[in-house]
């Protein structure tokens, strides 16, 4: 496994980046991050919060922004439901959400570009000051693997193989 992640400073600091090229459109991409199966398939389980029911489809973006749902990542065993909030929703292109959970708040965002049925993905992860990037690292990097396993029916990878072989990238960068 190589580490991928690289720092960007972004008008709202800095941010842990990911790129990964899918050889998918930009609608089935999409359904990876904005639907329930699409998340189950490679992250984790959600559902809407009680009380908000969903927007008819997942091309309503502005529909999506201020909503929550209840998260459940699926390949740790140990994990702990989170709340998740949408900050942006531009379908199919943006996906911005904070996770919050007992260890503080994530903020994250996805933007998906198509160019001839080949969807390239970038993925931030905005960084706060005392966030360990060297666990950080590694586990967008194994996830981010997962999603290409699930779009192209590869096996899915190990976890061993990314920690901690892929610390000392992250080490050097933070």
């Amino acid at each position: 496994m190589e580490a991928t992640g690289y720092l960007r400073e972004d008008p709202s600091g800095l941010e842990l980046v990911f790129e990964r090229t899918l050889t998918a459109p930009v609608a089935e991409v999409w359904a990876s991050f904005t639907t329930p199966e699409g998340t189950a398939a490679w992250i984790g389980t959600w559902a809407w919060d009680e009380g908000q029911s969903p927007p008819k489809t997942a091309e309503q973006g502005d529909a999506f922004e201020g909503r929550t749902v209840t998260f459940t990542m699926n390949a740790e065993e140990s994990a702990e439901p989170e709340q998740v909030t949408i900050i942006d929703c531009q379908p199919p292109h943006r996906l911005q959400a904070a996770f919050a959970s007992e260890a503080g708040t994530w903020h994250l965002r996805v933007d998906l570009h198509e160019v001839d049925g080949t969807t390239q993905l970038v993925f931030a992860h905005l960084l706060r000051q005392g966030d360990e990037i060297r666990s950080i690292g590694p586990g967008w990097d194994y996830y981010l693997d997962r999603l290409v396993a699930a779009h192209t029916g590869a096996p899915m990878p190990d976890w061993s193989d990314y920690w901690p072989d892929l610390t000392e990238h992250y080490l050097e960068l933070g």
